[in-house]
């Protein structure tokens, strides 16, 4: 609409155009506090939101491919969420070594995606027996199938016992 000195604005011009292109902005989309939004195509936005899972017990492995811990037999920690094609993945956890060997924690991604965990998507502690270090890595990931899609935390050691605490997951879908 193109307004002109002197002429009625109506309320049903007003409602198609003032009102009806606000309700368009992410303010009047948002369903939620804590969401974001990001683009899902031309013209086109989606909500999304951060989610995040921690576990505070200890875990071991001596498993030298990445899975599962151990003892006790724990999965995770871990996320399911929509995604577009990317996503910030941050991992965190503490860990050590019984020996002189590397102990690490990567994430596997499955739904949409099959992404095995590998190295350079985690952290690792490398050292002397009894060592202990508290890391964190955060890697964006631009090659994701959209849609649903789970974040799973697994491990694995060079040699010897892997101990692992506070292990935290979070994920920012774009």
């Amino acid at each position: 609409m193109t307004a002109v000195a002197n002429s009625t604005f109506t309320a049903s011009q007003f409602n198609q155009y003032v009102r009806d292109n606000l309700n368009e902005t992410s303010p009047a989309k948002a369903t939620a506090a804590s969401g974001y939004f990001v683009g899902d195509g031309v013209n086109s936005i989606t909500e999304r939101f951060a989610v995040t899972d921690l576990e505070l017990d200890v875990g071991e492995t001596t498993a030298t491919d990445y899975d599962d811990l151990d003892s006790p037999a724990n999965v995770g920690p871990s996320v399911t969420l929509e995604t577009g094609p990317a996503a910030l993945i941050i991992v965190r956890c503490s860990s050590e070594n019984s020996g002189g060997g590397s102990s690490r924690m990567a994430y596997e991604v499955s739904g949409a995606t099959s992404l095995s965990p590998a190295d350079n998507r985690g952290v690792g502690f490398f050292g002397a027996a009894g060592g202990n270090i508290n890391a964190s890595d955060v890697s964006l990931w631009t090659a994701l199938n959209p849609g649903t899609n789970t974040f799973t935390a697994k491990y694995r050691v060079s040699s010897g016992t892997g101990n692992f605490r506070s292990r935290r997951i979070i994920v920012m879908p774009f």
